[in-house]
């Protein structure tokens, strides 16, 4: 379904404005969508393993920001990438502790590191955006390949997605997060590590937050402390409409991936016929409502239609 509606989308798009099915506008879908892909990826483990971040924008926007504020007080650039990637490792280190070790629901835990992460990029930069990095650098993230029309982080989107693929339908921890998300005290009795199996999880979904949070820097050639704001819906909608089931259990990479694609069309469609940016919040919203109540109304159809041959 998912992929029959990003076909129709396409060529809807294609009919509707002229300067969608242009090779410059596919390269801005994939830059537009590429922080979103790189985090859906783990974020689509955590559903399954029926766990869910909400701070996942605010984890990207502090890994920028500790990039800017390490470039700003001298730091070579390569080490402020790894502090980048160590910050959002550390903030899904953070939520992973809070709901494996202390038994919190990992919703609160996040909507409150969330908060926390988000004003801690305000302690890091203050008021003042850094937009002085050197281009040697950034320019990975607003140009080409050369002699194609894709961008840098198209390489990056196709490495993370095939081994997330792999990792989830072909391997033993793809195999455990679905037992997670089936029964975890199932799962726990079957000799699975349950904890650190969680734990993996949300150190997974931080690290790869702090690797957008790089994308994010490089594509925007800045850092501020207001970025990234309302990426955590874009992220959970696309898991959602792609299928995984927001009770977990249920769920395939190739599905996320499409509708992550999906959000990236329609919001293109629509920036490309002028509508505004609360419109495109408003879709991102939308496609996380249809994700919830679609696979609820079908489950109640099935319902009754078994009564009442029954």
């Amino acid at each position: 379904g998912v992929g029959a509606f990003l076909v129709l989308t396409i060529i809807v798009g294609s009919f509707v404005t002229p300067y969608f099915a242009v090779s410059s506008n596919i390269s801005f879908v994939i830059q537009d969508i590429g922080e979103i892909a790189i985090i859906a990826l783990p974020m689509a483990f955590l559903i399954i393993a029926g766990e869910i971040d909400l701070s996942v924008a605010s984890t990207l926007n502090l890994s920028s920001a500790a990039i800017g504020y390490s470039f700003r007080h001298g730091i070579p650039f390569w080490m402020c990438v790894l502090i980048g990637l160590l910050v959002g490792l550390t903030c899904g280190l953070i939520n992973g502790i809070l709901v494996t070790k202390f038994g919190l629901q990992s919703l609160a835990v996040t909507i409150g590191t969330l908060a926390l992460f988000r004003g801690l990029c305000y302690v890091l930069l203050g008021n003042e955006p850094v937009n002085q990095m050197p281009d040697s650098w950034v320019k990975l993230g607003y140009t080409n390949i050369p002699h194609t029309f894709l961008p840098y982080s198209v390489i990056l989107i196709v490495i993370l997605g095939a081994a997330a693929w792999i990792t989830l339908h072909y391997t033993r921890f793809g195999r455990w997060t679905f037992a997670l998300g089936i029964n975890a005290d199932a799962a726990k009795f079957s000799g699975i590590p349950v904890a650190r199996m969680k734990l993996a999880l949300f150190a997974m979904t931080g690290l790869m937050s702090g690797v957008a949070g790089i994308v994010y820097t490089f594509r925007f050639a800045s850092a501020s402390p207001n970025g990234a704001t309302g990426f955590e819906l874009a992220v959970i909608a696309s898991v959602l409409f792609g299928g995984v089931s927001i009770a977990g259990g249920v769920g395939t990479m190739w599905g996320v991936l499409a509708a992550v694609l999906e959000l990236g069309v329609i919001r293109s469609v629509l920036q490309l016929i002028d509508v505004s940016a609360n419109a495109l919040l408003i879709v991102s919203g939308g496609l996380l409502l249809i994700s919830v109540v679609l696979p609820r109304a079908i489950e109640i159809s099935r319902s009754h239609r078994k009564i009442s041959t029954q």
